[in-house]
């Protein structure tokens, strides 16, 4: 079957429900507005007679696992996992200067990228595999998340225990610029670093222990670490009262971004390290949070190799590409299992106020997606 032409032929759909789900808003901290965006998901794929399961969240918006199977399947098959989200980093009202339009073969809208145009195709894959009667050779689960843009523990657990469980795991996250998938992504530690010293008037410097020369002083080491990759930002600071005192209080927030598990070993180390240069002084580093490096395993190589095959029968080469930001794919790759990410569609503006996506790229994608749910 001729899935690029299936798909083709029914972009008004797509495009009508990714309007939908645009102009439901879903910032992750509100829970109502993602919970209503939800809902209409699953209307849509309560159609499927799809076994979904909420699992209800006070904080955030409920999470929901889709379990899909057509035909008998062995209880031994371990199913194929699609991650999604549902949240955006845009507040509600943002589709007042931001509307959801088409032009030229770009979609444009807050999310529209990021991540919801995923959504709506495994919304459509799972929908083409239930309308036309074909028959995946495993079960199929889609996780929903509400919380991917700020993470969250519940939701991070969900996902290891389901990954564990699965064969494979594609995550729809958007394409890179080009339409390279997201084979490696960077980990992701922020860190606080705190001074004490002690106070005293300006007049008299040497009677006190400056806790911002201090905290300086920690940050100039750190600038020193040599780590092939690394990046190091330093996104906030604060401390001190008053000008004319010396202060004894400060503290700062690190962003480190890095490539491998033993990169993150040896941050970690150096970070033990640390010590005052002020022998009065006090400094105390904590983790803030933590995203793992989702590093390309021999499992997943393997993985892409076939789905690149599979893609070269729609007539789309795929390549190999890397990211500097953490994904779900980060959290299932850590169980050990093949993970494939970047799978949504192309496109630019990811998190800008320019935010769209290709539209070719938009039916390759769900066509491709379709083709490994039934051959994977």
């Amino acid at each position: 079957m001729d899935y690029l032409r299936y798909f083709k032929s029914r972009q008004g759909e797509m495009v009508s429900q990714l309007k939908t789900l645009v102009q439901l808003e879903s910032p992750t901290s509100d829970k109502k507005a993602v919970d209503n965006c939800s809902a209409a998901v699953i209307s849509e794929l309560n159609q499927l007679g799809a076994k979904i399961k909420k699992i209800p969240q006070k904080e955030i918006g409920d999470l929901f696992l889709v379990e899909y199977s057509a035909g008998p399947m062995k209880d031994s098959e371990k199913p194929l996992l699609i991650l999604t989200h549902i949240d955006t980093v845009w507040p509600v009202g943002t589709i007042e200067r931001m509307p959801f339009y088409l032009i030229a073969d770009r979609l444009y809208g807050p999310g529209a990228l990021d991540m919801k145009a995923g959504v709506v195709s495994a919304i459509m894959a799972l929908k083409t595999i239930n309308s036309l009667g074909l028959e995946p050779k495993r079960k199929i689960w889609l996780f929903i998340n509400s919380a991917e843009e700020t993470g969250h523990e519940g939701a991070h657990r969900e996902i290891s225990l389901l990954a564990k469980k699965a064969a494979n795991v594609l995550c729809l996250e958007p394409a890179l610029p080009g339409g390279a998938l997201k084979m490696e992504r960077k980990g992701r530690l922020v860190i606080k670093i705190e001074a004490s010293g002690r106070s005293a008037h300006a007049s008299t410097p040497e009677k006190g222990i400056n806790a911002i020369e201090e905290l300086i002083d920690q940050w100039l080491k750190l600038k020193k670490l040599k780590i092939n990759g690394l990046t190091i930002n330093l996104g906030l600071i604060g401390g001190g009262e008053k000008a004319n005192v010396v202060p004894e209080k400060a503290w700062a927030m690190v962003d480190l971004r890095f490539w491998t598990g033993r990169d993150l070993t040896r941050i970690k180390s150096f970070l033990r390290t640390l010590k005052a240069t002020s022998r009065l002084a006090k400094i105390k580093t904590s983790i803030v949070s933590f995203t793992p490096p989702m590093e390309f395993s021999p499992a997943s190589r393997k993985l892409f190799a076939r789905t690149s095959t599979i893609a070269s029968s729609l007539g789309l080469h795929l390549e190999a590409g890397r990211s500097g930001g953490g994904s779900d794919g980060s959290i299932a790759s850590q169980v050990g299992v093949p993970v494939l990410d970047g799978l949504g569609p192309a496109g630019e503006g990811i998190h800008a106020l320019d935010e769209h996506l290709f539209l070719p790229s938009f039916i390759e994608r769900t066509a491709l997606l379709t083709m490994l749910l039934l051959e994977l």
